[in-house]
């Protein structure tokens, strides 16, 4: 098993002074004071610190290096979207001069103990978050510690409805779901006027924006089926609805419950009923289903714009929406 190389906050413990102080010691050691300079130096010493690399990126705050969260492995259908954007995020990095370092973490909070870590060690010096939720601590630390940083999705909630939506301080970039499933429910509409919408529980951001897109065209009035992101769950749902009530389309939330849907159509005796997903995923492709492209590969270059761009000279915007492409398959057609 091979050793873990000493860090900065190594030498400091060592030493016994801050980690500001071994970067004084790396970058401008005629500040320090002889006998703290000397303890510091012993501690590189002992620790076997190698700290030239990091001398380098300390001195000059920049690694030309962007931190991205690696989600666990899950399985499931949809988890393949945060996989294209990362794949597109790493090739259009490269001819900016830029590059990609993943990292794990189970929980936000260690997530910003990570990234700080990673930060002080001079190994990035800027972040991408996925997977950005309501209270979301790492963009306001993220903010607070003026570390430059782009969300993949908008911070939703209540904290989000208002300055922070356009705050050049917390940027961000998402995908139009709205636009999405209006654009999926004007599709389905063309198979008849019963619309049902097979969505996540109400108060997730992005599941209830996706919502939105299909409200806009049916009104408040439509038959909306609730399940989590699960095949079995979603099958069982779209069964028990369509045992109940005659319907001529599904829109839902992702590829996931489109999937449920799609098998309970099939079992009811109704293969050929309009089920459109959201994701665009390979599963969707294989079966022959609808579904919403997010564009990841937009999502991406989005993103880095704004990872480069300045907040004290750019105007912005600050945030930017990526309307999806629906993508009609030849067994709803008919």
């Amino acid at each position: 098993m091979t050793a873990r190389q000493p860090t900065v906050e190594d030498v400091a413990r060592r030493a016994g002074v801050s980690r500001q102080t071994v970067s004084n010691v790396l970058n401008t050691p005629e500040i320090v004071r002889g006998r703290t300079r000397e303890r510091v130096e012993a501690a590189i010493a002992e620790l076997g610190y190698a700290p030239s690399m990091a001398a380098r990126r300390l001195r000059t705050k920049r690694s030309a290096t962007i931190g991205i969260h690696l989600d666990p492995y899950a399985g499931g259908i949809s988890g393949i979207v945060l996989d294209r954007f990362i794949h597109a995020l790493t090739d259009r990095a490269t001819p900016r001069g830029l590059r990609i370092l993943v990292y794990a973490a189970a929980d936000a909070q260690e997530e910003i103990q990570r990234i700080r870590q990673l930060r002080e060690g001079g190994e990035i010096d800027r972040v991408v978050l996925t997977g950005t939720f309501e209270g979301d601590p790492r963009a306001e630390w993220l903010a607070e510690h003026d570390v430059p940083f782009v969300a993949f999705g908008r911070p939703w909630g209540e904290a989000g409805t208002g300055a922070q939506m356009g705050d050049p301080l917390r940027p961000w970039v998402d995908v139009d779901g709205a636009a999405g499933t209006r654009a999926a429910t004007l599709f389905a509409r063309e198979h008849g006027e019963r619309v049902v919408f097979l969505g996540w529980p109400a108060g997730s951001g992005t599941g209830d924006d996706r919502e939105r897109g299909w409200r806009e065209v049916v009104g408040v009035d439509g038959l909306r089926w609730t399940s989590l992101d699960s095949v079995a769950e979603a099958r069982s749902v779209a069964e028990r609805g369509l045992a109940e009530r005659d319907v001529d389309a599904i829109v839902c939330a992702s590829d996931t419950l489109a999937l449920g849907a799609h098998l309970a159509a099939s079992h009811a005796g109704r293969p050929e009923l309009a089920v459109v997903g959201f994701d665009n995923t390979p599963v969707a492709e294989a079966l022959e289903i609808s579904s919403v492209e997010q564009r990841p590969e937009r999502v991406a270059e989005a993103v880095l714009d704004l990872l480069v761009a300045d907040p004290t000279t750019d105007e912005g915007p600050w945030h930017r929406l990526i309307e999806p492409e629906l993508v009609v398959r030849a067994r709803d057609e008919g």
